[in-house]
């Protein structure tokens, strides 16, 4: 028997064999000691670790010692489906113990909250939203006064996030409310900085030990670019598609058919239809369905049944299966194209295999020479164990704001104690005492709060509206409809964040398979026009691409400038090729194709752009600006080109900011002037222009509205005119909603601190900027990657595709049926 189970109670010793577990496994071997003894811990490790029993068992064991009324423990994860997953895990273990379990959020029953305030369990799973209704709830406060745990459940979904730092001050009053020491716990996916997760759970100068378990050891991921075979030109005339991506699709067949699960991961929603549509039509009885977010919830708690057991062989889903769901046993996992990130690649290969004592195994299927070279340099990262790090966000104010009433509701507090239990919370350590005040006057001027002799009160009847009705921090997403001019048909929906950041009268962006073009809006309607230009076209998923970090686009950067380098003295490709899939542990053919576009460019006498290479070119009308720095950064300059050149030449500059490249369509413009504009600015007059250009920016506007729902200035569900936009931006200027958005658009949305740098490195001629005439080998690929994956165009085409989808989403869709006359269900 292991020397860390028999630590456990004994009843609790019994289960963990009746449960058919036999030695821990390492989270569980080096967590499990350290929660006996009373010490917060966080445990990062991969999934399938056993993180869960290495949490709960522990404090299972503490828990049959404790005879008292109330909530001991509250569980908290991220979302609702996650409830119910990890209350089905728990109850095995509470029904065997006399234990009590409930679940609480908004969906629970009035009869079920009722119950739970006359009779609390022992242990409450919730969120973090439903958390701030118990902190407020007369009742559940008082049985909270028992707690004495906390495990928080995937918190790297949230760390990231404005519910992290919301998280984090509910932490802090919930340590204010418990009669005794809060033991904390949290569980993680593999991060780049668990010991800055750890201060996020724990607060300010408290002990937190972190369990890591290292993941990249038990990873094994191919990157794969199929060669078009014999028989793809007539698949792909059958399926609608590219030649290339027939390829692809003909190679992930073939893996689903040679395993017995397989997850088929793609970034986003659009590609996952498309990928699902695209099978079916291929063969109605292949056994994949199709799950993500925007699909309802009944319809993939069904998908992930069936794949539990056993009646697909696949699914195509997004990040909505990343997280610990359980699906059973996954054999293998499919990531189509780039994943993007590290702690990406990580979750999503991580989901086959799911114990430790077995390999997590997946492949990346990629297309083109940026996808190719990225997932082959996250291969390698994963390799040396450098996962992007998590970092909350610095001083929320409209978080500060809601908790601010939050707490006034719930009790009698002073601004002063309000600000020393929210300095103790990680994201507000450095909160200065003045703009506490300022918020706290703000809340005052819109009648939501009242500081009566220095202390919080509720300002009135609206006050309660406000805080129930704003306890998320995720935006509210309202859908556009876009319609063909010409004609009125239907082209499809966007949201109004892709809608405020990139639509304007001349826009261009793709949907359904081709380039449109914006030529009217109005409150409801984005009016276009089809038109025939790819590149400078903004994809209308973009708002759903993970953006690729600046080190992983620097790396793709310093390879291809590697290959430059040896082309020009002569290496043949296939010996540079060689060298790099050695290095990189990759196939050498994959690194052969993604490389062969830079030789093009070197035989042509073109520069080749790197990471210390900038490069400037004309092509079609457009401007391109190669610049590894990835999607933020990217996303910064852009903003400063497109401002500088309106306020300078005085045209419109539209610009697609994508990880390795820059994308300008404006008239009068040549490489030249935008090559001047990015080598002559100081990093002070850089910022002034950002700042500047985010402040006339739709995005800054969108943002605002955000801000101003969740600080009460916009009743909740209330829709605003462009005229009342106009206003509400002039009426905030200078007040905390206003600067919070500005800090969320500059420090979230873009990446301003590292676009400093590369200025910084500019000045210190670190970095160059070079023109060359285009179009270059390496735009022409973009666009050839972009069009293959992309639907078709024509009308006849798209319906044909429409009508499959449509058949896909029904067919795995469950419905009942309820008769008025007999009342019988079927």
């Amino acid at each position: 028997m292991s020397r860390v189970v028999e630590l456990l109670h004994p009843l609790v010793r019994r289960l963990w064999y009746e449960r058919g577990f036999t030695e821990p496994t390492p989270p569980q071997e080096e967590a499990i000691p350290l929660l006996l003894s009373g010490e917060s811990v966080l445990i990062a490790a991969p999934t399938g670790s056993g993180k869960t029993e290495a949490a709960f068992l522990p404090v299972l064991s503490m828990m049959l010692e404790v005879n008292e009324p109330g909530i001991k423990l509250l569980y908290v994860t991220p979302l609702r489906t996650l409830n119910r997953d990890i209350l089905s895990r728990l109850e095995w273990w509470t029904l065997k113990l006399g234990l009590r379990i409930a679940v609480r959020h908004g969906d629970t029953s009035r009869s079920e909250r009722r119950i739970q305030s006359l009779m609390p369990p022992d242990i409450l799973v919730t969120t973090p939203e439903t958390l701030q209704l118990l902190l407020v709830g007369r009742r559940l406060r008082e049985h909270l006064k028992a707690l004495r745990w906390v495990i928080v459940d995937e918190v790297h979904e949230v760390a990231d996030s404005k519910r992290g730092a919301q998280l984090s001050i509910l932490m802090e009053k919930v340590r204010r409310l418990a009669a005794r020491r809060l033991q904390v716990i949290g569980l993680s996916a593999t991060i780049g900085n668990p010991e800055e997760v750890a201060r996020l759970l724990v607060g300010v100068g408290r002990s937190c030990r972190v369990v890591y378990v290292p993941v990249h050891k038990r990873v094994e991921v191919d990157v794969v670019w199929p060669d078009v075979g014999s028989g793809d030109s007539e698949l792909a005339d059958a399926l609608m598609v590219s030649r290339e991506v027939a390829a692809r699709l003909r190679l992930i067949r073939s893996i689903v058919e040679r395993y017995r699960s397989t997850l088929i991961f793609s970034n986003t929603r659009p590609t996952a239809e498309m990928l699902a549509s695209r099978f079916k039509l291929w063969d109605e009885k292949f056994p994949v369905y199709v799950h993500h977010g925007s699909l309802s919830q009944s319809e993939r708690v069904r998908v992930e049944e069936m794949l539990r057991r056993g009646e697909i062989r696949g699914v195509v889903c997004t990040s909505s299966m990343e997280l610990g769901i359980d699906i059973g046993h996954v054999d293998f996992v499919v990531q189509y194209n780039s994943p993007r990130e590290v702690r990406r690649m990580i979750q999503r290969i991580g989901r086959s295999g799911h114990t430790l004592d077995r390999v997590s195994r997946g492949v990346v299927v990629v297309g083109s020479s940026d996808d190719a070279l990225e997932s082959i340099v996250l291969k390698r990262r994963l390799r040396k164990g450098l996962i992007e790090p998590s970092h909350p966000p610095f001083k929320p104010l409209d978080v500060l704001a809601h908790e601010m009433v939050g707490i006034a509701i719930a009790e009698n507090t002073s601004v002063e104690d309000f600000y020393q239990l929210v300095k103790r919370a990680e994201p507000f350590k450095d909160l200065e005492f003045r703009e506490l005040e300022r918020v706290a006057e703000f809340m005052e001027s819109l009648g939501l709060l009242r500081v009566v002799n220095g202390r919080l009160r509720p300002g009135g009847r609206r006050t309660y509206d406000y805080f129930y009705g704003t306890l998320s921090t995720i935006p509210e997403v309202k859908q556009y409809y876009v319609v063909e001019k010409a004609g009125g048909d239907l082209v499809g929906m966007l949201d109004d964040y892709f809608v405020s950041e990139y639509c304007e009268i001349g826009a261009r962006f793709i949907m359904a398979g081709r380039p449109w073009e914006v030529v009217a809006l109005t409150e409801e309607v984005v009016y276009v026009s089809p038109v025939d230009d790819f590149e400078s076209a903004v994809p209308s998923w973009i708002g759903e691409e993970i953006p690729v970090p600046l080190e992983v686009a620097q790396e793709v950067g310093r390879l291809r400038g590697l290959a430059a380098e040896e082309a020009r003295k002569g290496t043949p490709l296939l010996e540079v090729a060689r060298r790099v899939a050695e290095v990189y542990g990759v196939d050498v053919r994959v690194v052969e194709k993604a490389l062969r576009v830079i030789y093009e460019m070197v035989e042509k006498g073109q520069p080749v752009p790197s990471d210390r290479l900038v490069v400037v070119e004309e092509a079609g009308g457009l401007v391109v600006v190669h610049a590894h720095f990835g999607n933020k950064v990217n996303r910064a300059l852009g903003k400063y080109l497109s401002y500088r050149i309106a306020k300078i030449f005085g045209v419109p500059a539209y610009v697609s900011e994508k990880p390795y490249r820059i994308v300008i369509r404006c008239e009068g413009v040549e490489a030249e002037d935008v090559a001047s504009l990015l080598a002559e600015v100081t990093e002070e007059e850089f910022l002034k222009h950002v700042r500047a250009a985010v402040e006339e920016s739709r995005a800054f506007r969108w943002r605002l509205q955000q801000v101003a729902r969740r600080m009460g200035v916009i009743a909740p569900g209330t829709r605003l005119t462009r005229g009342d936009v106009d206003r509400l931006v002039a009426a905030l200027k200078g007040s905390p909603a206003y600067l919070e958005a500005l800090k969320e658009v500059m420090y979230r949305d873009m990446d301003v601190e590292g676009a400093l740098e590369v200025v910084s490195r500019l000045r210190r001629g670190e970095l160059r900027v070079t023109v060359t005439e285009g179009p270059s080998p390496l735009t022409l690929e973009s666009v050839r990657s972009l069009r293959e994956g992309l639907e078709p165009a024509l009308p006849e085409r798209r319906d044909l595709v429409s009508y499959v989808l449509f058949k896909v989403r029904l067919m795995q869709s469950f419905v009942s049926f309820c008769c008025t006359e007999c009342r019988a269900v079927f």
